[in-house]
């Protein structure tokens, strides 16, 4: 209980960044690479989308709703670690640090139901070929978007009111690279009762977690299922090389997210808890733009083609110069 005497704090300060100006500039080059790339990459993805009609596809239309919530998914922590690194304060507001957990967990966990409609649309696509087209329409895809979206940007709402009531009044150093709720509660001044919602979070986290987990391995196991059928060797390396992007990016993100929120009772050291954290908030989404544009033939294609358009444009314009 917060005694009359006690100051609420109003600010804290990240204490996972390194002290030194030469370390944080060290670190601060990679991240703005990563990040201009993470932001970069998913706009060419969304804009090749848009611009080819072949890829019209729930696919893509899914691909191309995952890259829109990446790069916000990023916007909401790494340009803060940018300034963080290049402050000698490295402070964040009370409000600031809420919003920054609000925005963060409410476009990751819309990534989740996202990624879980995805394995829905390729369960359908493999196991229901005939009736895909007219069972995964535009319509339907939206509605999917939508509901993800909703689903993301509500779920968090009720842990970031009761965070926003509690009273911080001791230390207002935070030891993480961003506003998360662990590290949060751990500042706060109710004992017993930060120990209670600590647990009722971590039981919350591991219901989502686990819930989008037993959908996508239930999705897989049919598609599994019916790709072993297939009697030829390419018709199995065809239907399973749809789903090997989505697969990848799952596990690659899950697996992350898994280790930071489903730990329960366990804890890991300052450096550990920062390197999961730079692994599911940074190096994930960076590997995404990879897997699903680079990797893609379909997306390859469409990329240099309007490379090359571009390039003709370009030297058209040079030579009327």
């Amino acid at each position: 209980m917060e005694s009359p005497n006690q100051s609420t704090t109003q600010e804290f300060i990240f204490s996972a960044f390194p002290c030194s100006w030469g370390s944080s500039v060290s670190c601060f080059v990679p991240l703005l690479f990563i990040y201009t790339f993470i932001v970069f990459g998913n706009l060419v993805i969304i804009t090749v989308v848009q611009l080819n009609a072949h890829l019209h596809t729930p696919m893509y239309f899914f691909i191309s709703a995952l890259s829109f919530l990446e790069i916000w998914y990023t916007t909401a922590t790494i340009p803060k670690m940018l300034a963080s690194l290049l402050s000698e304060r490295k402070s964040i507001s009370l409000s600031g640090c809420l919003l920054q957990m609000y925005f963060f967990h409410s476009t990751g966990i819309s990534e989740v139901c996202l990624l879980t409609a995805m394995a829905f649309d390729r369960y359908l696509a493999i196991c229901s070929p005939l009736h895909y087209p007219t069972t995964m329409t535009p319509r339907l895809c939206a509605q999917l978007t939508l509901s993800c979206c909703v689903c993301g940007f509500i779920t968090p709402l009720p842990e970031i009111a009761w965070i926003s009531t509690l009273p911080f009044c001791g230390s207002n150093h935070l030891e993480h690279i961003f506003c998360d709720f662990l590290p949060m509660l751990r500042l706060a001044c109710t004992d017993t009762q930060a120990i209670v919602m600590i647990q009722v979070v971590d039981i919350v986290h591991a219901v989502e977690i686990i819930t989008a987990i037993m959908l996508i391995f239930m999705s897989y196991v049919g598609i599994v299922a019916v790709i072993l059928h297939i009697r030829s060797a390419e018709g199995r390396r065809k239907a399973f090389s749809t789903c090997v992007s989505h697969l990848t990016v799952f596990l690659l993100f899950f697996g992350n997210v898994a280790l930071m929120y489903l730990r329960f009772s366990a804890t890991y050291s300052l450096f550990w808890d920062t390197v999961i954290a730079l692994a599911f908030a940074v190096l994930s989404p960076f590997f995404n733009p990879i897997i699903y544009g680079l990797r893609n033939k379909e997306i390859k294609e469409a990329i240099k083609k309007h490379w090359g358009q571009a390039k003709i444009f370009f030297y058209k314009t040079k030579d009327l110069k």
